[in-house]
């Protein structure tokens, strides 16, 4: 099965952890941009005025992409990376999940987060994705050493 990792990071934690996972498994990784980049006093969680704030509140926020070509077609498995914000996947992720075909693939989502869990918004919205099958994520500390993001990995690579 020909895998593929892509992620969204803002602050590089999750951009690491994919890049782990991606190597673990001999998979090639794609980032997953916002045509408009994140400053930091976008990702002012404080701030329910900042961009990331208005952003999560509102569900049907779709950020437009950099780009639209992550080699999905090219893949059977594909992983979706995203850190946790304010409890769901940032909106970014949403924009991703729609802008691709995902029929006849298998998608399984993973998350970073210090403490909270995956949330079941992201989930919810990839099981919609019309002809792939999705398999349960799974949220890992930052620092989740390669040999057990491998393993998670592999019972999705048979």
């Amino acid at each position: 099965m020909k895998a593929l990792v892509t992620y969204f990071s803002a602050g590089g934690v999750t951009a690491a952890l994919a890049k782990r996972l991606a190597e673990a498994i001999d998979a090639p990784a794609y980032e997953i941009r916002p045509a408009v980049p994140y400053t930091r006093a976008d990702l002012n969680w404080l701030s329910r005025k900042s961009r990331s704030s208005v952003e999560m509140q509102d569900k049907s926020c779709r950020p437009a992409l950099a780009d639209t070509d992550a080699p999905v077609a090219d893949a059977d498995l594909i992983f979706v990376g995203f850190p946790i914000w304010w409890y769901r996947e940032p909106s970014i992720i949403d924009s991703f999940l729609e802008a691709y075909d995902f029929s006849g693939k298998t998608v399984v989502l993973f998350a970073t987060s210090g403490s909270s869990g995956m949330g079941e918004e992201a989930p919810a919205r990839a099981a919609e994705l019309t002809g792939a099958e999705v398999k349960p994520g799974r949220r890992f500390p930052a620092k989740a050493p390669a040999k057990d993001l491998k393993e998670w990995a592999e019972q999705y690579l048979d």
